[in-house]
């Protein structure tokens, strides 16, 4: 549904039904008192919520009127007909209004379920209505109430009964609250219906008159969004489906809305008073490493090389996150970046989270920059402290051009002669402090670096732009010409020895496989392969004879290293290794990767580790090695098998995972959103990013109307803790 889709929101019974005569009308046209701190107040005042439901509501995170008020549906139940008992036809789900005449309750004979028959009727005639394990209604209904009875008329062997699904007793009043309409369902736990839920709502809804509307009352005229309390209202109570989407959405722009101007806010704290030196137009040293690459580089890499030029020309310090698909070329922006610095006379540091990546990256770099005259060096904490001490003073000195390092480029003791560039790589891997570690001073005045974050896994827009809205955002979405896409193929047990007489074939040809296991040992709570197992079962079997080499992240580093360099210069023919493999390794010769325990890696580390084959010219190959996987596993894994579209694969990683926690450990977790999506609201995202950028750059100029400072506060209530949180990780 469009923003701008509803004009007016109506309660299905009038706002009389939910408003307190005395109160306010909802906030959007209200001239009267609005009392907050009613919402405040105590959960157990509102009529009906007694210790017992207090107790239980308080484990949904409810805890005062307020709370009870946005909590809110996740779905309608649909409306069924109300038909008349003489027209009932067999098959037909319906809601009947019917008296209760008389009752009686039975024991089934095999397995002694308790029974309610009810004799019910209406004008039309009559029927016996039937409850399975319900028997404390006997008492209620020996009052012969009046009641709702919503279910579906079946008959079995000669018997025919109407099937109660759901029931209501009306009062004298005759108002129902959970048959007839659209019927609100909400989250609940296991001893907290659904129904208690939606009783209690009822009395709690006259109260939304008295929720404060932070939006300004000129955006609600722009975008003809109703006031807080009426959405909230029609949230709950929807005459229509359509009313209920357009309320859901003015809730969740409004959510959108306040997470955007924190971040921004967040944003600009950090720019304030932080200054870089600028840097002159690009020269000669770039021009010559553009022109010695064997490939023309992409317009989509030309095209962020362009945005990443403006920012170098400024004194505000470049904040730039990049991101792309496997093989899109951000190495080569990397290297672009780097030179930029060093053709100023200046220095340029590549941080990764690794030391296998840091390697990597040290051996591209020296083999692209050093025939340029670069001088390139490595720091990382695998090293003796000789080599480290010489490389901190050749830092100090100016006698290294571009360093490639891990977290020991952060520690105490480091500095640099004039760093100008810093490029974080794999950037999710590290806090926000972490990243903004590389800090030089000169003549006591702390510049910052321009800094380049870059990230080897897709990102959805609307993570980039939530959690990493203090960066400027560039996207490959181009890959290199001749890049052949990879054949992935799903292999269950009857095919793998298949597939591995295909492996042994690739390696005799001269060509390499990467093997990637889960785990490093073995589990006997996992039922899943592990490094040292399969390296040792394949050596000795089905790839016995050939050259294999084991790695993963609790070797030595020595060993580590050891193990990447033969396999590097095909010294080894197989890899078997865990996914510290995922990002960074690039072997040419590689040709098939194989993935055991498939179902233990999300789709967008699987397609890492996919990108770790297909860097040559040769046809390349991944195998997902499936073992009794359920039909959702092998529905994720053939989607996998279909797409080689990283950005697809991140959303589809996304939807299946949930959003989960934004700002704790990120994408995991309770929700930080109470309204929005980020998948299904993307749209509203971006428009609500515009509207924050535009409510703040008012402020700035002064021209903020009074109402601006609410939606501000409330930014900072709802967002602000949780954002300056991620300061410190």
């Amino acid at each position: 549904m469009s923003a701008t889709a509803t004009r007016g929101l109506h309660y299905p019974f009038g706002a009389s039904a939910f408003l307190d005569p005395a109160g306010p009308p909802p906030p959007s046209t209200s001239k009267r008192h609005v009392d907050p701190g009613r919402l405040d107040r105590p959960v157990a005042t509102v009529r009906g919520i007694g210790r017992t439901t207090e107790r239980r509501l308080r484990s949904l995170g409810i805890r005062t009127v307020g709370d009870l008020l946005l909590h809110l549906p996740f779905r309608h139940e649909p409306p069924s007909r109300v038909a008349d008992v003489g027209a009932l036809c067999v098959g037909e789900e319906v809601i009947l209004r019917v008296h209760v005449v008389e009752c009686a309750l039975r024991e089934t004979v095999r397995r002694r379920v308790k029974v309610l028959e009810a004799l019910v009727c209406d004008d039309t005639g009559s029927v016996v209505a039937t409850w399975y394990n319900q028997a404390y209604l006997e008492a209620a209904f020996r009052e012969r109430p009046e009641v709702l009875l919503k279910g579906v008329l079946v008959r079995q062997k000669g018997v025919t009964t109407f099937l109660v699904k759901r029931h209501e007793i009306l009062s004298d009043g005759g108002e129902s609250h959970h048959i007839l309409g659209l019927v609100p369902v909400y989250p609940s736990t296991a001893d907290l219906s659904v129904r208690t839920i939606r009783t209690v709502l009822h009395q709690a809804a006259a109260e939304a008159g008295h929720l404060i509307d932070p939006l300004p009352s000129s955006l609600l005229a722009c975008r003809h969004y109703p006031g807080k309390g009426e959405a909230v209202l029609t949230c709950h109570f929807p005459a229509t489906l359509k009313e209920a989407a357009a309320a859901r959405e003015r809730l969740a722009f409004e959510e959108l809305l306040l997470l955007q101007i924190a971040v921004l806010r967040q944003r600009q704290a950090q720019q304030m008073g932080r200054r870089a030196r600028a840097l002159r137009p690009a020269g000669g040293l770039t021009a010559q490493f553009l022109a010695a690459l064997p490939y023309a580089p992409t317009s989509a890499q030309l095209k962020v090389i362009g945005e990443i030029e403006a920012d170098l020309l400024q004194t505000v310090p470049m904040r730039r996150l990049l991101h792309g698909d496997v093989g899109s070329g951000k190495t080569m922006v990397a290297a672009y970046c780097l030179l930029r610095a060093v053709e100023q006379g200046a220095q340029g540091a590549l941080m990764a989270p690794t030391e296998v990546l840091a390697d990597q990256h040290f051996l591209g770099l020296s083999e692209q920059l050093r025939p340029l005259g670069v001088r390139v060096g490595l720091l990382k904490g695998g090293q003796t402290a000789g080599e480290r001490r010489t490389v901190r003073e050749s830092l100090e000195a100016g006698e290294i051009d571009v360093v490639v390092g891990t977290h020991a480029l952060i520690q105490q003791g480091v500095r640099f002669r004039d760093l100008r560039v810093a490029v974080v790589d794999e950037q999710h891997r590290f806090g926000v402090r972490q990243r903004d570690a590389i800090l030089v001073a000169d003549d006591g005045e702390a510049l910052w670096p321009h800094t380049l974050h870059m990230s080897a896994t897709p990102i959805p827009r609307t993570l980039s732009l939530t959690l990493y809205g203090d960066l400027d955002v560039s996207v490959l979405d181009e890959m290199p010409s001749g890049r052949r896409p990879v054949r992935t193929r799903l292999v269950f047990g009857g095919s793998e020895a298949r597939m591995w007489r295909f492996v042994r074939a690739e390696l005799e040809r001269g060509r390499q496989a990467y093997v990637v296991c889960p785990l490093i040992e073995e589990s006997e709570s996992l039922e899943t392969a592990s490094a040292r197992r399969t390296f040792e079962e394949l050596a000795a079997g089905e790839l016995a004879g050939f050259r294999l080499r084991l790695l993963h992240g609790q070797l030595p580093p020595a060993e580590k290293a050891a193990a990447m360099a033969d396999y590097a210069s095909g010294r080894a023919d197989v890899l078997v290794s865990t996914s510290v493999i995922e990002v960074g390794v690039d072997v040419a010769n590689a040709t098939v990767m194989v993935i055991m325990g498939a179902r233990r890696f999300g789709l967008s580390q699987l397609h890492q580790l996919r990108g770790r084959v297909g860097r040559g010219v040769e046809d390349s190959y991944c195998f997902l090695l499936a073992e009794g996987e359920d039909e959702a596993v092998l529905e994720r894994l053939a989607l996998f098998a279909r797409t080689t579209d990283g950005f697809e694969l991140a959303e589809a990683d996304l939807l299946s995972r949930g959003e989960g926690q934004l700002f704790g450990e990120r994408q995991s977790g309770v929700g930080d959103l109470e309204v929005a999506s980020l998948f299904r609201d993307r749209a509203l995202l971006e428009e609500a990013r515009a509207e924050a950028a535009r409510l703040l750059r008012e402020a700035a100029e002064g021209r903020a109307p009074a109402s601006t400072r609410l939606v501000m506060e409330a930014a900072e209530a709802r967002f602000g803790e949780k954002i300056r949180w991620m300061e410190r990780v």
